[in-house]
């Protein structure tokens, strides 16, 4: 009986998920890429992973873009100056803005799941300097 319990047990603990991970971005005026960043601009989470938003100067947010958001997957936006933790659970790409600075380009790609980032779909609606952002940040994950 004890025998049966322990291996009920163990094979319990091996079916348990793995457990979600916080992950760190910061808002930044300037980095090696750039001006204007998120740091890191690319980042893949397993369903159920957390981004935490982190403010380095007072003019910077985070919010979702409604062009660039996958099905069923809820929107947020963080006020200025603002830390927020975001839980990201709809497998996808998500498009990151910081608004103030968008025009300029101030964006990041968020995968959740498994596709290669050269499935993101980039809209033909988006500023000139933001599809060339996601350009890059796309290029750049795929030489990883």
């Amino acid at each position: 009986m004890r025998i049966a319990f322990a291996l009920a047990m163990g094979l319990a603990l091996l079916a348990q998920p793995a457990a979600a991970e916080t992950h760190e971005v910061r808002m930044l005026n300037r980095n090696d890429t750039g001006g204007m960043v998120y740091e890191p601009d690319y980042i893949r989470l397993n369903p159920g992973d957390t981004i935490k938003f982190i403010a380095t100067h007072v003019t910077h947010n985070a919010a979702t873009m409604p062009e660039m958001l996958p099905d069923g997957a809820r929107p947020f936006k963080g006020r200025i100056n603002e830390e927020i933790e975001v839980t990201f659970t709809e497998p996808g790409f998500y498009g990151i803005q910081c608004i103030p600075h968008y025009a300029m380009g101030m964006v990041m790609l968020v995968q959740v799941g498994d596709a290669a980032p050269t499935a993101a779909s980039i809209p033909d609606s988006l500023p000139a300097r933001v599809r060339q952002r996601f350009q890059e940040i796309i290029r750049r994950a795929e030489a990883r």
